[in-house]
């Protein structure tokens, strides 16, 4: 207090009426000192300085809370890009498929039911394979 000049006692000088409150800075409403005049002006002085720093502060936040959100926005747009691509992509394949098992149908009618004795046929070379695997490991 004493190197702002405000050490002139624990007096405090009044506030206006309407707020009912008291200054801890002597000389505040009172500017005819100019110690007084002096101090209240660097304490205004240092209240702005600190205002610009937090508003500086609040404005780097904005920024980033900008540019994550814009980070978030590209990505939900590229996202939604593959997946429209995959949706149609599975679409294809969906087609591929259906065809290949439509004309595998059509030639198991043309066969007729041989075809059917040559899978159980393969079913069991693959599992005395499995087998003679199994005992010589």
């Amino acid at each position: 207090r004493a190197a702002l000049g405000l050490d002139t006692g624990s007096s405090y000088a009044p506030t206006p009426p309407h707020s009912g409150r008291s200054s801890p800075y002597p000389g505040y409403h009172n500017p005819s000192s100019d110690s007084a005049a002096f101090a209240g002006a660097r304490f205004a002085d240092d209240l702005e300085g600190q205002n610009d720093d937090a508003i500086e502060g609040l404005s780097a936040k904005v920024k980033l809370l900008k540019e994550i959100t814009i980070g978030i926005g590209n990505e939900v747009r590229e996202s939604t890009i593959q997946l429209s691509q995959m949706n149609d992509t599975f679409a294809e394949t969906s087609g591929i498929l259906a065809g290949t098992f439509r004309r595998m149908n059509n030639m198991a009618e043309r066969q007729g039911c041989r075809w059917l004795w040559y899978i159980i046929f393969l079913i069991f070379v693959f599992w005395f394979f499995i087998i003679v695997w199994w005992f010589r490991r």
